[in-house]
């Protein structure tokens, strides 16, 4: 049996009651613990608390694998080892390997975890690293590298790096951990996860990086709801940005025929569909009516208010929003929707906000490109 062990104290000097401090919209011990569960290779998830509160916190999650166990208030102590807590619990329990996993990695997958139980079926004890692509250097009277040959400088691409624990979890067997009184001892593996989850929680600022990844890969992997409606920028997805103006100085703008036959497929399914731009300009509007958009949007500072109002309109969540963005000013909004969509000029920031990217720039049919794209998850 593999029972994934996570000890939580309910006291932490750095950030006080970390452990069930609210991260990225859940307390921190929620995202390792639904790692955990997720894992089909785990039989059991054991939380070792001193605290009530997190008990309670815990247990309100409802996770079925998961139980709550009281820790002995002397391996609870601010120097009380982690192993201390493992021993208290293997020594009461029967079971045959053990899943150290540390609270303060919420960048744990549960495919993190199925590669480390694999792993240990081949080697007596595992450990999580990130491989780190550094040039080491230490200093006595004078500084001398300890990774490469300062004379040969390697290339990143050609670099292998060398790889570091970044603490999400360790593994070994209950025979092994009682024998040894470590977490991790004999032949060793280690396994790799991504450069991102070098991250551990110990100080403030870790915790606002931390909570910044995860926030990023979440909204990559958000389960959206069926969209019912899509809304798009103007410049920068419809057309490609460019201003065109004649010798009387007046504006032109350039669309691609396509996006029109895209947002026409869209309306077809019952989806509405519209513009939110904060360009003032009657061509927006002459291009919006033509396309027979259900709402024309101009002028707009405040797209997050404005898309809200649009949802009280028709009676939708803004779950069931799709919008197209290309920069900064379409930030606020991208994060608020259920599905977030950009072209592929988008600037690098946007693009990471994006659930999709498309491979067309703006102007170029990138709307026709999400709309084919919305439509295949409908």
């Amino acid at each position: 049996m593999n029972v994934a062990f996570i000890p939580v104290r309910g006291g932490s000097k750095s950030i006080p009651l970390k452990n069930i401090k609210e991260f990225a919209g859940k307390p921190l011990v929620y995202w390792t613990l639904q790692a955990a569960v997720e894992c089909e290779d785990i039989d059991k998830i054991v939380v070792a608390t001193d605290s009530d509160r997190i008990k309670d916190i815990v247990l309100a999650f409802g996770f079925s694998k998961v139980n709550v166990i009281g820790r002995g208030s002397e391996t609870a102590t601010d120097v009380a080892t982690t192993e201390s807590a493992m021993l208290e619990f293997a020594e009461k329990y029967e079971f045959d390997n053990i899943v150290l996993i540390q609270a303060t990695s919420p960048l744990l997958t549960a495919k993190d975890i199925t590669n480390g139980i694999e792993a240990l079926s081949h080697s007596d004890s595992v450990l999580s690293v990130v491989r780190q692509k550094r040039f080491l250097w230490e200093q006595d009277d004078y500084a001398k590298p300890l990774n490469y040959d300062y004379m040969s400088r390697p290339r990143r691409q050609d670099f292998h790096g060398f790889l570091v624990e970044n603490g999400a979890f360790y593994m070994t067997s209950r025979e092994a951990l009682l024998r040894t009184k470590c977490r991790i001892s004999g032949n060793i593996k280690a396994v790799e996860m991504s450069e991102e989850s070098y991250i551990e929680i110990d100080e403030k600022e870790d915790w606002v990086i931390a909570e910044t990844l995860l926030r990023r890969r979440n909204r990559k992997h958000k389960r959206m709801k069926k969209v019912k409606m899509f809304l798009t920028d103007c410049d920068g997805t419809l057309t490609d940005g460019s201003m065109y103006y004649t010798a009387d100085g007046d504006a032109m703008k350039r669309f691609h025929t396509y996006d029109g036959v895209g947002l026409r497929l869209l309306k077809e399914c019952g989806i509405i569909i519209g513009i939110v731009t904060s360009e003032e300009s009657e061509i927006v509007r002459k291009r919006g009516e033509k396309l027979g958009m259900d709402e024309i949007l101009i002028g707009i500072q405040d797209k997050v208010k404005a898309v809200k109002k649009l949802c009280e309109k028709y009676g939708i969540e803004s779950e069931e929003v799709a919008y197209m963005g290309d920069d900064w000013n379409d930030a606020a909004l991208l994060k608020e929707v259920g599905m977030a969509v950009c072209p592929a000029n988008a600037i690098p920031e946007i693009q990471e906000m994006a659930m999709y990217v498309t491979k067309c720039s703006g102007g170029n049919g990138a709307v026709r490109e999400a709309a084919e794209y919305l439509l295949t998850q409908i």
